[in-house]
């Protein structure tokens, strides 16, 4: 697991925050794969959604520019983000995310996959992600924006 600081900076963070509260959020299973969808409880944005949209183009501007992003994920293609929150008890389970994501015209490998926290880690319960590479048996991550 690579930790990548500052991808957003405060101006583009608090668009990005702008934008996700005007949004409309769809259950969180509509893009999950089969074995997911058993453990996914959560919300997101519609991936067609114009706020979405808008959002992922701030996140994919900043990943484009970082150099240490660059040169770690050597991608020649990136799909774009999906927004998840979490609420009110809301868990994504235990899961290893696809190594095939399907697009609208045809499908892409996902041989890497990335969490981008969009808030301070004292001002929500939960939120973590695991590493689950050996020789560690589970290191929980949580982030700051």
């Amino acid at each position: 697991m690579l930790h990548i600081p500052g991808v957003l900076d405060a101006a583009a963070l608090a668009q990005v925050h702008g934008l996700l509260g005007q949004a409309g959020w769809i259950d969180g299973r509509a893009t999950a794969g089969h074995l997911s969808a058993t453990v996914k409880d959560n919300r997101q944005l519609d991936e067609d959604d114009p706020l979405a949209l808008q959002a992922g183009a701030l996140v994919m501007d900043a990943l484009a520019r970082h150099p240490l992003f660059a040169a770690s994920a050597l991608a020649t293609c990136i799909s774009a983000p999906l927004f998840n929150r979490y609420e009110g008890g809301a868990t994504y389970g235990d899961h290893i995310d696809g190594a095939i994501r399907p697009l609208t015209k045809g499908r892409m490998r996902a041989d890497l996959s990335a969490t981008l926290f969009l808030s301070d880690p004292v001002s929500y319960d939960g939120g973590r992600a695991d590493d689950r590479r050996p020789p560690a048996a589970k290191h929980a991550v949580k982030l700051p924006a």
